[in-house]
């Protein structure tokens, strides 16, 4: 990368939404824990703070080295960032006596400052801080105020240093995006040339030097990020990149036969792999979530390795790992030692003794969809709902048997199916059918039924990190719910899921 932000979390739920931002603007970012700086070379053209669930004033408060970036990079500090810099440099942060959380108006603003260059006074914020600055060191200049928060946003004189109580990157403060872009373009002098393209460009040209002529194997599993890696890879080395397809049976009803024909039509040199049998026998018995989640992969790196040992002299491992999995995996308070089971190949590269290239790990969600996009994949496997390592598998709690999963591919086809004729499909970041472990009474004609209940579930999101239900139309649930019963048997009741995340996840194991 020519050009960087770099933003220090200290542990704020807003942290990637400011990156996401940023990369809206087409400027590269990096997240980086607060105790765990970069090297700061020249390619870094400014520096933001993040907010934070703790308080400055804390005995054990989040403290970073900014001794080489404040006064040499434009920095830029968010609600916890912008009190850090008051109340280390001598100025005061005391606990609001008012409430400060939720919708403000600036009703002062500086004239003739980069940061709010064409913002108009008036303008929507949100404020989300249970401290307030009280005072500000003397060579500290406030640039906005509310009626409420006399330091709104200040700037430090004779240095390209500001900060800011309320939060530029949420949706509810109007000009959040233009006080951003002035930040990275007139302050830090960003080019806001980092698009899709570049990103190939520069990724095929990165990935000859790591690769050469080597290769290079891959696990497919029909979703977007994998299908998008292998794309990138295929564009790069060609018929050196050897995919392998699993067929768990834990798929949706005649996945494996659709996805397996169109990579095939895209030209990827893909292997499919039938191998339900083998996952059922492993599954038998087994009701524990995270055990199944172990189950399945553990299963799954054993027909990999096998499928993987016929293909002679490979050197490397594609994963297609995106951001959310490299941030999860690491906390503000230090590194964490799990990344999510079903987000990876664990075990492989000890057991093959294979080097791991993550052509996708810099990229959010949606980015990795828009880089699809310019790779021209189609919008069947693009536009896709985002579906979990361990498939139908998680989708059944309690134990999985070939029974269960027959009826959850039928209720799930007619689920999914009839989001699409409804065109409903694209309104929904991912839509799931959950076989419950409960059984039910009911009549059907003239007999009594005991039978399964299952639920619906609908989520909105962008990259899955928090989820809104989605309201869907009541005649469509009616019309779902009563196809389902009518035409699967062994479900006599249909439920529909109305929680968000947090508190609850989008998956139900």
């Amino acid at each position: 990368m020519n050009e960087k932000i770099i933003i220090l979390d200290f542990g704020s739920q807003y942290t990637q939404l400011i990156a996401r931002k940023i990369r809206e603007l087409n400027v590269y970012c990096e997240i980086h824990s607060y105790n765990k700086l970069p090297e700061l070379d020249r390619t870094i053209k400014g520096v933001v703070l993040s907010g934070s669930p703790f308080s400055v004033r804390d005995k054990n408060t989040l403290i970073p080295d900014l001794k080489n970036i404040k006064g040499f990079f434009p920095l830029l500090g968010i609600c916890y960032g912008a009190q850090y810099l008051v109340h280390y440099y001598n100025g005061k942060v005391m606990p609001s006596d008012k409430k400060e959380y939720g919708r403000a108006n600036l009703k002062f603003i500086a004239p003739g400052n980069k940061l709010f260059k064409g913002i108009p006074q008036g303008t929507q914020v949100w404020m989300s801080h249970g401290d307030t600055i009280t005072k500000i060191p003397n060579n500290y200049k406030v640039i906005a105020s509310t009626s409420e928060v006399k330091y709104g946003a200040y700037k430090i004189d004779n240095e390209e240093t500001y900060g800011l109580q309320f939060h530029p990157e949420v949706y509810h403060t109007t000009d959040g995006m233009k006080i951003l872009k002035n930040f990275v373009a007139d302050i830090c002098g960003c080019s806001m040339q980092w698009t899709p393209e570049s990103f190939i460009e520069s990724t095929i040209h990165e990935l000859k030097e790591k690769i050469g002529d080597d290769k290079v194997i891959h696990g497919l599993s029909g979703g977007v990020d994998s299908t998008v890696c292998a794309t990138l890879l295929h564009k790069t080395i060609g018929k050196n990149l050897f995919c392998i397809f699993v067929d768990n049976g834990l798929l949706r009803k005649y996945e494996f036969e659709k996805v397996l024909a169109v990579y095939k039509k895209m030209g990827l040199n893909v292997t499919g792999v039938e191998a339900k049998s083998t996952f059922y026998k492993k599954l038998k018995g087994v009701s524990e979530p995270e055990k199944k989640r172990k189950t399945i992969g553990k299963e799954f790196i054993e027909v990999f390795e096998q499928e993987a040992k016929k293909i002679k002299g490979v050197k490397w491992l594609s994963q297609g790992t995106i951001y959310p999995d490299v941030i999860e995996s690491v906390s503000v308070k230090g590194p964490s030692a799990t990344i999510k089971s079903h987000h990876n190949v664990g075990g492989l590269p000890e057991k093959m003794n294979l080097s791991i290239v993550e052509p996708l790990k810099l990229l959010f969600k949606d980015e990795v969809r828009r880089v699809g996009k310019s790779l021209q994949i189609k919008d069947e496997i693009l536009k896709r709902h985002p579906f979990p390592g361990p498939g139908l598998g998680i989708r059944i709690l309690g134990e999985v048997t070939e029974e269960k999963i027959k009826i959850l591919q039928e209720v799930d086809d007619i689920y999914i199916e009839g989001l699409k004729e409804h065109n409903l499909y694209e309104l929904v970041w991912q839509a799931a059918a959950i076989l419950l472990p409960v059984r039910s009474v009911g009549v059907m004609g003239d007999e009594r039924t005991y039978d399964y209940v299952v639920a619906l579930r609908a989520v909105s999101s962008t990259d899955g990190m928090t989820a809104d239900w989605v309201h869907l139309p009541y005649q469509f649930l009616s019309n779902i719910s009563n196809a389902i019963i009518n035409k699967v048997k062994g479900v006599n009741r249909v439920v529909y899921d109305i929680s968000s995340k947090p508190p609850a996840t989008i998956e139900w194991e």
